[in-house]
């Protein structure tokens, strides 16, 4: 397929290139930074940095909106799409309705719209392996579906027809999965450094954990500390040596009732 891109940001970075390497062919790429257009085009065969969003010329079938969820509605007031061509994002909260609905408000041209969700978190700096990424589709027609599911199996052995509904579920459940642990760790290598102790030391630990999780069949069953045992005692001494650190105390606080109520 002929594909352009609206972003430039760490989703377009990774799926502009799978997709070029599956076969398909970026014809051009926008972002209100030229210089993240330019890095990402750099890293494609032939393709061109477009210069404003008026792609009435373009020869792209399939146009992805990579861009964040505040900046949809501002950029589709200036996109012109071009005949004939299926407009997607790559939301994971953005419900088809509402894309579906912009165009309606704000585009002379009809367009076939679709949801392209990569179930991932993107670094520009961290390979991804596609093949293993779990893509959500969601289409507005049949024929847009097919064509969407078939470019999703052109990058990953792990395709999903999934609503909008669906999507904004999973979409909050990754977000304690990956989000807030990651930020968990932040955490807990701030408060060594603090200490002059090295994070290192608990990367063993944070992998086996990761792994028991993954294996079990519920990770509840693999929970252990002192809020899983009841321990109190290391749990208010815990606290009390958190004092220095009132927000992190809080937030111990909480995850510790929730971990006893569970």
């Amino acid at each position: 397929m002929r594909i352009s891109f609206v972003g430039a940001g760490n989703v377009a970075w990774h799926l502009a290139q799978a997709l070029e390497h599956a076969g398909h062919h970026i014809v051009e790429v926008f972002s209100r930074d030229t210089r993240n257009a330019r890095r990402l085009v750099n890293k494609l065969y032939d393709t061109s940095v477009a210069p404003d969003l008026d792609f009435a010329e373009s020869t792209a079938e399939l146009i992805i909106l990579s861009v964040t969820d505040d900046a949809l509605d501002e950029v589709m007031q200036r996109l012109v799409l071009p005949e004939e061509c299926i407009l997607v994002h790559t939301s994971g909260t953005k419900t088809l309705e509402e894309l579906s609905r912009l165009v309606e408000i704000y585009s002379d041209i009809p367009a076939h719209t679709g949801v392209f969700y990569p179930l991932q978190t993107f670094s520009r700096e961290v390979p991804i392996q596609f093949t293993e990424v779990p893509l959500c589709i969601e289409a507005s027609d049949s024929t847009t579906e097919s064509t969407l599911i078939k470019l999703a199996q052109d990058l990953s052995n792990v395709v999903y027809l999934m609503s909008s509904e669906e999507r904004a579920i999973m979409h909050v459940a990754a977000v304690f999965a990956c989000n807030f642990t990651n930020h968990l760790f932040t955490i807990s290598k701030r408060m060594l450094d603090a200490e002059h102790l090295e994070f290192d030391l608990l990367k063993p630990l944070i992998r086996e954990t990761v792994r028991k999780a993954l294996e079990a069949p519920d990770p509840s069953i693999v929970q252990t500390g002192p809020a899983r045992r009841g321990d109190h005692q290391t749990i208010e001494r815990h606290l009390d040596y958190l004092e220095r650190y009132p927000a992190y105390q809080g937030l111990y606080e909480v995850l510790s009732e929730s971990i006893m109520r569970r």
